[in-house]
Formats: structure tokens, C-alpha cells, sequence
């Protein structure tokens, strides 16, 4: 299979229109003429991600977040991007990104289905599609209402974490959640028009959830990687139904920090 047909597979699932304009997604290095017939999947390309897709032989690597964000004036070693830019092209391997188009069509979604959310909707409305609206992350409402503790347990069950961040008193009653994965500072603000109990994303800093709280709304940081791995698995049985003949490979989940 060409790279080419990979890539109208990979665009049904997400298409690159869906993407923010300041994002950086779509075919980022090599040909499309290329043949793949392994794809390697991984969250992020770093290092050891090319080298594993490397060594496994991989034709194409995935990944959700771009390795490419700015514009590059050279590709050279002596930095940390052009050094992968130039392994991949070593070996022939194409690469694409599925970032925030794969956020509005399939990662905010998935993050609520597995957290169980009722008659969930966008967060933050990006566009419409033939008249519903599509967007960055998801709000609605568990099942029941649950103490801010529980939610915490609930939340570390079904994105398999050992632990989280929480602002807010415990004994709080959530059932209305917004959830957004990856790093959702910037929609904090939606999350409060929109009525949330609790706000679930990653990389929070302290003023934000502080501030956040003080406005009644709980905060439970995730991880910008304790929700996104998500898109491995998933992605991984997206492809394995959507092109049989084509090997896939998951990376290893792998924290990108350790907690001591």
C-alpha cells in the first residue's frame, strides 16, 4: 500500500481541515510514493520512538504530536529535530502527525466515552458540521454524582494512572465534567461558562487551578500523557480494521517523566 492511500485512510478518521491554523499536521517527512507496509505508533517523536520504529523495520511512523512545529532554515545533527528529521530520511521512512484535527475528531470523544459522560458536546467550538458542532474537548455528565475523590479514582481507572493532581476540596459533589486532553489551560475559561464541576486535562499549572477553584470549579490534572496515550491504541485498531495488510506497531506506553 502507498503511503498516499495510507494517508486517505488516516484522513477519514481525521481530516487535516479539522486542524487549528496554528497547527502543523498531515505528511511532514518523506515520499508519498512510498510503500508501507508496517506503520510504528507513538505519541510523541522523540528519539527513541524513531529509533524504535527504526529498528522494527517500520515503512511509516505516526505520531499525534507534529516533531515539525516551526520553520526550519537547516537540517543538521546539531539539534534534537533535525537529528530525527534526517534518521527518518535515512531510512526512507515517511512520516505523518494527526494532532489537533485528531483532537476535534476523535480524541475528545474517546476521553469521554471512557469516562462514561452523558450527552456530551465540544468545549470549545472550532467549526460546524453539517449543522452540528465540532470542536476541542468534551462536556457533560457522569452517571452519577460522585465526591471530587471518586471522580479522581474514576478518572485514574479508565485512563490507567497511578495518580493525579487535584485543586479543590475532596468532599465536592461533580457531575457535570469538562474534560479536554493534552494541555488545557487555555480552556479553563470554557469549562466556567460552561457550568463545570470538575475541569480533567493536564498540565496545569498552579495559578491556573488555584484560580480555578476559587471560581468553584475542581481541577484534576492528568498528565498531558496520562490522557493522550489514548491515540495509540486506538489509532493502532483504527488501522488494523481500515487497512488489514498493513503490519501496525504500538509503542510501549512510556511516561515521559518519573515521579520519586
Amino acid at each position: 500500500m502507498k503511503c498516499s492511500q495510507v494517508i486517505e485512510i488516516l484522513q477519514k478518521q481525521a481530516p487535516e481541515a479539522y486542524a487549528c491554523s496554528w497547527d502543523n499536521v498531515g505528511l511532514l517527512v518523506g515520499s508519498r510514493e512510498n510503500e508501507v507496509k508496517k506503520i510504528y505508533i507513538a505519541l510523541d517523536a522523540t528519539d527513541e520512538a524513531v529509533n524504535e520504529a527504526v529498528k522494527s523495520g517500520a515503512d511509516m511512523l505516526l505520531t499525534h504530536h507534529p516533531l515539525i512545529f516551526q520553520g526550519m532554515k537547516r537540517i543538521t545533527e546539531d539539534d534534537f529535530i533535525g537529528r530525527r528529521v534526517m534518521a527518518l530520511i535515512r531510512a526512507n521512512m515517511s512520516y505523518y502527525a494527526m494532532h489537533t484535527n485528531f483532537d476535534v475528531k476523535g480524541m475528545a470523544q474517546l476521553a469521554a466515552e471512557k469516562l462514561g459522560l452523558q450527552n456530551s458536546e465540544p468545549l470549545e467550538q472550532t467549526c460546524i458540521e453539517d449543522g452540528a458542532a465540532q470542536g476541542i474537548g468534551r462536556i457533560g455528565f457522569l452517571a452519577d454524582t460522585y465526591s471530587l475523590q471518586e471522580c479522581c479514582q474514576l478518572v485514574k481507572t479508565a485512563f490507567e494512572l497511578d495518580q493525579v493532581k487535584v485543586f479543590g476540596s475532596l468532599t465536592k459533589e461533580v457531575k457535570r465534567v469538562a474534560i479536554c486532553p493534552g494541555a488545557g489551560k487555555s480552556d479553563v475559561e470554557y469549562a466556567l461558562q460552561a457550568g463545570a464541576d470538575v475541569y480533567i486535562t493536564g498540565d496545569i499549572d498552579h495559578h491556573t487551578g488555584i484560580d480555578a477553584w476559587a471560581c468553584g470549579m475542581a481541577v484534576i490534572d492528568a498528565g498531558h500523557y496520562g490522557i493522550e496515550h489514548i491515540f495509540i491504541p486506538y489509532m493502532a485498531s483504527f488501522l488494523q480494521k481500515h487497512a488489514p495488510q498493513v503490519e501496525v506497531v504500538m509503542q510501549d506506553r512510556t511516561d515521559p517523566f518519573q515521579m520519586i
